[in-house]
């Protein structure tokens, strides 16, 4: 199973900007998706966006669309989440997965990192 270690979470103020990373062990057609998910405090935990390693697809929740953007860096394994003009409603742990499928909101993957609080102050 791939490990997966995240980093890069933190306190921002409302506007601000963060970057999240993610490190994979090591990629196969078993994790050939990689991506976000995250979880509020008395909420479900739910897609934020993901990339295919095989094809250029990318997939982003409507939440976050136009304000997230994710990419990777193939030579180490690290798949980044910037996220620019962060609203107090993005306060979550938020998780890197990774898994075989294909980067869309119904994604369901198999491996998880630890997770990585992002608290969003207005």
């Amino acid at each position: 199973q791939v490990q997966l270690v995240e980093s890069g979470g933190g306190l921002v103020q409302a506007g601000g900007s963060l970057r999240l990373s993610c490190a994979a062990s090591r990629r196969t057609f078993g994790n050939s998706v990689m991506g976000w998910f995250r979880q509020a405090p008395g909420k479900e935990r739910e897609f934020v966006a993901a990339l295919s390693w095989i094809v250029s697809s990318t997939g982003y929740a409507d939440s976050v669309k136009g304000r997230f953007t994710i990419s990777r860096d193939n030579s180490k394994n690290t798949v980044y989440l910037q996220m620019n003009s962060l609203k107090p409603e993005d306060t979550a742990v938020y998780y890197c997965a990774a898994g075989s499928g294909s980067p869309a909101p119904d994604w369901a993957p198999g491996s998880w990192g630890q997770g990585t609080q992002v608290t969003v102050s207005s």
